[in-house]
């Protein structure tokens, strides 16, 4: 496939990369809506191996966890919802169908490097094992942001883009310092039309940060759909304005997007294939400066945006049954039963962990005691006079009165 490059780099490809192969090869237009598009694949429809695709060299223990986090954040999401109708979290942000981008790719990356996202890569929270942490913050607990810093996750961000030069800055101090790590940043299609989205770009590319812009092309930002969104053919393409490559991927194959993720990872780190300016260079060459890239995840919400939307009143809902049939975790499965790795009993294990997972990270979530002074403590580094009145004025009359005055009764 074409890497939407700087200088259209795919000459230089070495075979076994993640940008070297057309997997678009025996998929049927007719059952799969991502047949004729050009981007790279490892899984068909029916998570069986694409011919000539490479399938990522890892263990069985690995491909099988990469399974069990897409079990376990669509279990998360399944519940969320739920939570949501109860009213025992707030509006809410459902991702099934795109599980595999955000689970695939940050299985990619080393534990220390940072992830930023927007607010629907749940995935990546699983992934990182802070699910219980996390939770809290849809039950509006400023401590469910707090807590995922120490597995290396920036806040959730609902301001669209927001995050985005925020991540690059953080990418660009990790250079600074010599530290090898590198940053993925998460956000949708509608984010590429805002300020802050080109400004991180510019900045990226100018300054060689290691950052792995990963746009999740769902079709529809809210209810925009994509063709309002951009004129370019893709949005992979807008990173050759910005100097370096951009790659799109099938965002509902698992394999797809840790393939491309890593290779990505290791481009920033200042290895891998490289574009101009400061790009990578290949094989045995010397190091370079690290480079960033920009991926196309293309996929589908199978849901509404938020708990708050409804998406018949822009969408078709017959639209939605192609797309379940690239879904992430029935190819997953399929692949691993087709090669061996999983039967039966590791399916139902792995479902059956799931549940407890879910279940105890709510059962965490729920136990979290409110306290009144929390919406003091992470606006400022210094509170200004009068809003260190308000505290302590709140403070005295919890005291006098007690927290239960305070606390909504459920």
């Amino acid at each position: 496939m074409t890497e939407h490059g700087a200088d259209g780099a795919d000459a230089d490809a070495t075979p076994d990369s993640a940008t070297d192969i057309d997997p678009s090869t025996d998929t049927d237009p007719a059952t799969d809506p991502l047949a004729d598009e050009d981007l790279y694949r490892v899984l068909g429809p029916d998570g069986s191996p694409l011919p000539d695709a490479t399938v990522p060299d890892l263990s069985d223990e690995q491909f099988r966890a990469i399974y069990r986090d897409l079990v376990v954040t669509r279990r998360f999401d399944e519940r969320a919802v739920s939570l949501q109708r109860q009213g025992r979290i707030g509006t809410y942000a459902p991702c099934a169908g795109q599980e595999g981008s955000a689970v695939g790719s940050t299985h990619a990356l080393a534990d220390r490097d940072l992830i930023s996202y927007q607010y629907r890569e749940h995935g990546a929270v699983v992934v990182r094992d802070l699910l219980a942490e996390y939770l809290p913050y849809w039950m509006g607990h400023e401590s469910g942001t707090e807590a995922i810093a120490d597995g290396n996750v920036f806040p959730l961000n609902i301001g669209i883009a927001a995050h985005l030069p925020h991540a690059v800055g953080a990418a660009w101090a990790f250079d600074h310092r010599d530290e090898d790590r590198v940053v993925a940043c998460h956000f949708g299609d509608g984010a590429t039309s805002e300020g802050d989205f080109h400004e991180a770009l510019n900045f990226a590319g100018v300054f060689d940060t290691p950052t792995i812009f990963c746009c999740h092309n769902n079709g529809w930002a809210i209810s925009i759909p994509e063709s309002r969104q951009t004129a370019s053919a893709t949005f992979a393409q807008k990173a050759t304005a910005y100097g370096f490559d951009g790659v799109r991927v099938d965002g509902m194959d698992p394999l797809a997007s840790y393939a491309v993720t890593r290779e990505a990872a290791e481009r920033a780190r200042g290895g891998g294939e490289g574009g101009t300016g400061g790009g990578a260079v290949d094989g045995d060459g010397p190091a370079r400066d690290p480079r960033p890239t920009l991926v196309e995840f293309v996929e589908y919400r199978f849901g509404a945006h938020t708990t708050a939307d409804d998406p018949t009143a822009y969408r078709d809902p017959d639209d939605v049954d192609p797309w379940r049939a690239l879904d992430p975790l029935d190819r997953m499965e399929a692949f691993l039963r087709e090669t061996g790795r999983i039967d039966d009993e590791g399916v139902a294990a792995i479902r059956e962990e799931a549940d407890d997972v879910v279940a105890d990270a709510i059962d965490f979530a729920e136990s979290v005691e409110p306290d009144p002074s929390d919406m003091f403590d992470y606006a400022s580094a210094e509170l200004p006079p009068e809003i260190r009145r308000q505290r302590d004025e709140l403070l005295a009359a919890v005291e006098e009165h007690g927290e239960g005055a305070f606390l909504r009764e459920e």
